[in-house]
């Protein structure tokens, strides 16, 4: 079959045509009529007169950790977006049909899905599942689900769809505006060396990297000092830190410069107990301003906590969580905390909505309200493992965080991510055989058919000590135009 078989205006003979031998074509999607079009292919074409070919399989990398492949994150999304917005507007290609192609690789596959379905979310206002249909129609071969950043096999499955519904569900409480979103910032920032923290929720949560005593570089890894945070965390209104890990540092330090300090330590690729979820929860609620909340690498215990908060009161699912903090902060939420957020899922509605009744009543009837909670079976106080050094992944690695004894997941992944380089090209040999479907837990939702168009309205360079932020200098400006995801 010819390279330019979509100059074809009905996209049905395209796929029958598709389906002869010696075929290039694998699968194709019509996803503006006459315009615009996915499709993989097993070569590349070359563009002609009528057609136009466009690919960002070697352009747009996924940085992984270790067998984890994606999703791309907002950065990369937010590129993709206006590059196909480019293109669409382009005078020289108004009379071309525009394609955008994927190879075969799976991989590459998944994430060149992902980029074209949130697109179809984002700025042709288009349903999760009016996205994803045309994706899967015809003879399209399925999409790898993405897994963990764990070094193990992984043990849960994140589907194409569960990114695109979390892109939706984002876009409809502005967690993500398109319109004064900054790449250059969130790319910036995100770099090891610039303070390694991304915003999960814009002007509520910040997740970042443990600091360190004091700024040093130790095993090629930038360590920050409290104080490197100072300036920053100041004009974009944190007010608060959280520490999910052991005290590498006196918490003083932050108290000491205006900051609420909180510990609320569990053991590194662990999951919390209700207390200290129970504790995380009411700190965040009772927070005038934005949360940077930080374990070892700001990834697992941080990613889960904030996941937890973000099912309360924006009633997101788990993979929906999962999906939007890892496209936010890539590595999040690793091994069994996925699988305690599908635990925690109902009891995490359940306490959202006696929340927002609560609030609506002005905290009336309180008695009467009370009695939905014995309907929540895991609500019980009691601390579990919580004074165990060791914990066992289901990857059968086991983790020392208090002991010292060698590296601990987050030791690994803040190493993973210290060896990248700005822009990197490439995104390493897999050797794992990820190739293959996993397992999901069955206790995953069955996806929504209809946009959420209720937001949740809530309310919305040197240190006074002398001490030298490492950091590089802002040049960023701090923007106000997401709501605030504050009760």
């Amino acid at each position: 079959m010819k390279k330019d078989a979509f100059e074809s205006s009905n996209i049905s003979s395209l796929r029958h045509s598709a389906a002869s031998d010696d075929s290039d074509l694998v699968s194709a999607a019509e996803i503006i009529r006459d315009q615009f079009y996915f499709a993989t292919l097993r070569s590349k074409p070359k563009s002609t007169s009528h057609t136009h070919y466009f690919n960002v399989d070697d352009e747009l990398i996924y940085e992984n950790f270790y067998a984890d492949f994606g999703p791309l994150n907002l950065a990369q999304l937010h590129r993709y977006c206006c590059k196909v917005n480019k293109k669409l507007k382009s005078i020289s290609l108004a009379k071309k049909k525009i394609v955008h192609y994927t190879s075969f690789d799976a991989r590459k596959r998944a994430n060149a899905a992902f980029l074209i379905g949130a697109y179809q979310i984002i700025h042709l206002k288009r349903t999760p599942e009016e996205a994803y249909r045309p994706l899967v129609s015809g003879s399209s071969p399925p999409y790898l689900p993405y897994r963990d950043a764990s070094f193990g096999p992984c043990s849960y499955n994140l589907t194409l769809l569960d990114c695109l519904h979390a892109v939706d569900r984002a876009i409809t409480h502005r967690f993500y505006c398109p319109d004064t979103f900054d790449p250059d910032e969130y790319e910036h920032y995100e770099r090891v060396e610039n303070g390694d923290f991304n915003w999960v929720l814009p002007e509520k949560f910040l997740a970042f990297s443990g600091p360190h005593p004091r700024s040093k570089i130790e095993n090629g890894y930038p360590l920050h000092a409290p104080e490197a945070y100072f300036p920053y965390f100041r004009k974009h209104g944190v007010s608060c830190i959280v520490r999910l890990n052991k005290k590498m540092y006196d918490a003083r330090r932050f108290q000491d410069a205006g900051f609420d300090h909180h510990d609320l330590f569990f053991v590194d690729g662990s999951t919390p107990s209700d207390s200290i979820l129970k504790r995380f929860l009411d700190i965040c609620e009772n927070t005038d301003g934005a949360i940077a909340v930080h374990c070892k690498a700001g990834l697992g215990r941080t990613g889960t906590l904030i996941a937890c908060y973000m099912m309360k009161h924006y009633r997101f699912t788990a993979a929906e969580c999962i999906a939007w903090i890892r496209i936010a902060r890539p590595g999040s939420i690793i091994g069994p905390q996925q699988h305690y957020l599908e635990d925690k899922q109902h009891s995490m509605w359940v306490q959202g909505d006696i929340y927002r009744a609560e609030v609506n009543q002005g905290r009336g009837n309180r008695l009467c309200m009370r009695r939905v909670t014995s309907e929540i079976d895991d609500i019980s106080l009691r601390d579990r493992n919580n004074n165990n050094d060791d914990v066992t992944s289901d990857a059968g690695v086991t983790t020392r965080s208090r002991s010292g004894v060698g590296m601990s997941q987050g030791d690994r992944l803040r190493a993973v991510k210290a060896r990248r380089h700005p822009r990197s090209a490439t995104t390493g040999t897999l050797k794992l055989d990820d190739t293959r479907s996993h397992a999901r837990s069955p206790s995953q939702p069955a996806a929504r058919h209809t946009r959420h168009s209720s937001h949740s309205n809530y309310e919305s360079n040197v240190d006074p000590a002398g001490v030298a932020s490492p950091l590089k200098s802002s040049k960023f400006s701090s923007s106000n135009n997401y709501s605030s995801p504050g009760i």
